[in-house]
């Protein structure tokens, strides 16, 4: 098991911990914090005195208004120190502003919580935690300081005495890597529960998870399409000739002949295999989607449904490959569950772009019913809507109509 903290190291391996670097980043971390609020102390004391002295002018409101924004700085640093003692990284809480701009900027921060959660973590670490950080390392190393020390006040000691006692104060020094391990790790615990709060985690991690499947969707994309130009620049096209020379075969033998009626089996044979790859290959990643974009993709499909379907699908221009390619998939796989479970007379395609989402709606006017957890391809069209950072929902009460309505989102990360 990988080693993350120094709590960790020290009650997995009590004694092998001395042996490693734990107990001297978790000093590091200690002193760093003592430095830290000193620091901070200062420059806080600084700016709220010069901002006051210099009130009658700009320069002082503009040092005053930097003291509530201290705690950025101080906990942009402090996540970065916790790396000494936790070697996962701490999240930044905050959200991005909604635009750009030094305004827009201070209005997202100024209204964040998190914002003087942090500036109360400042206050805390100047009157509270440094001084026990200071109050820690004195305690661990001030009684081996000061045996070694008291060597120095006996003159009478042989020169083999001061090496005997150096050489028995030396454990006091190992036994001190102890509490002060114990004290980084809990200080970096209240450190990140305060400035990288358990939520922060998760949304981040989600987050991640959310791109990572985004990014899983696009190279599925992209091997769709590699097998869709493979199969229709070489399987079709050697099918396509495959059926050409059978006919020519079939012209020049003798009607009615055994060998033409074999031939002119395999000829049939052929064109129906050409069929079924064509309608493969317009399943994979049709052709139509690439060139022409979704409306006429979606028009193709329903020129097929053996439901009557009406095409309702205006767009301003082309949406991204993947959008068009999630929004292609509910509109087919929604056109064929009409054809195989609705008895349905009409259906009816819609779809708009509303703000920066790709609002689609598949009706029909057939018996209803449809279960999204029935098996009948809904379940996977709700994850593909999904994996597009949209939804999927289905309205199919018993008696109909049915209504499948996607909402994919047409920003692109």
């Amino acid at each position: 098991m990988t080693v993350r903290t120094g709590w960790q190291a020290l009650t997995q391996h009590p004694l092998g911990f001395l042996a490693s670097a734990w107990p001297w980043r978790s000093l590091a971390y200690l002193v760093s914090g003592v430095l830290t609020g000193v620091g901070t102390a200062a420059v806080l004391l600084g700016l709220l005195v010069f901002g006051v002295l210099l009130t009658p002018a700009v320069v002082g409101l503009v040092l005053l208004a930097a003291v509530p924004l201290s705690g950025l700085v101080v906990a942009r640093f402090e996540r970065w120190r916790m790396l000494l003692v936790d070697r996962d990284p701490a999240p930044d809480p905050h959200r991005p502003p909604d635009r750009p701009g030094v305004r827009a900027w201070l209005r997202t921060r100024v209204r964040e919580q998190q914002t003087w959660q942090e500036l109360g973590y400042v206050g805390v670490s100047m009157f509270g935690l440094w001084w026990l950080d200071f109050g820690v390392l004195a305690v661990s190393f001030f009684l081996p300081g000061l045996c070694i020390a008291s060597m120095f006040y006996d003159l009478t000691l042989p020169w083999y005495g001061y090496v005997f006692d150096s050489v028995a104060f030396v454990p006091l020094f190992v036994v001190a890597a102890y509490p002060v391990t114990v004290w980084a790790g809990a200080r970096a615990a209240l450190t990140r529960a305060i400035l990288s709060p358990r939520e922060a985690e998760l949304g981040a991690r989600l987050g991640e998870v959310s791109r990572s499947r985004a990014r899983l969707v696009d190279a599925y994309e992209v091997e769709r399409r590699r097998i869709e130009r493979d199969l229709h620049d070489g399987a079709q096209q050697r099918l396509v000739a495959l059926t050409v020379q059978l006919g020519l075969a079939r012209l020049d033998l003798p009607p009615g002949s055994p060998a033409a009626l074999q031939v002119g089996g395999a000829h049939e044979q052929a064109k129906l295999a050409l069929a079924e790859l064509r309608e493969l290959i317009r399943g994979v990643h049709p052709q139509i989607l690439t060139d022409r974009g979704l409306p006429a993709a979606a028009a193709d499909v329903a020129g097929r449904s053996p439901v009557p379907v009406t095409v309702d699908l205006v767009l301003d221009g082309r949406l991204p490959a993947s959008v068009e390619a999630a929004a292609y998939f509910v509109i087919t796989e929604s056109l064929a569950n009409v054809a195989k479970h609705s008895r349905a007379g009409r259906a009816v395609v819609r779809g708009r772009v509303v703000g920066d989402r790709l609002v689609l709606e598949i009706s029909d006017d057939g018996v209803g019913g449809a279960d999204v957890t029935a098996g009948s391809g809904l379940a996977g069209l709700a994850d593909r809507a999904a994996a597009a950072n949209g939804t999927l929902t289905v309205t199919s009460p018993t008696g109909g109509p049915t209504l499948v309505r996607a909402e994919l989102s047409c920003l692109v990360e």
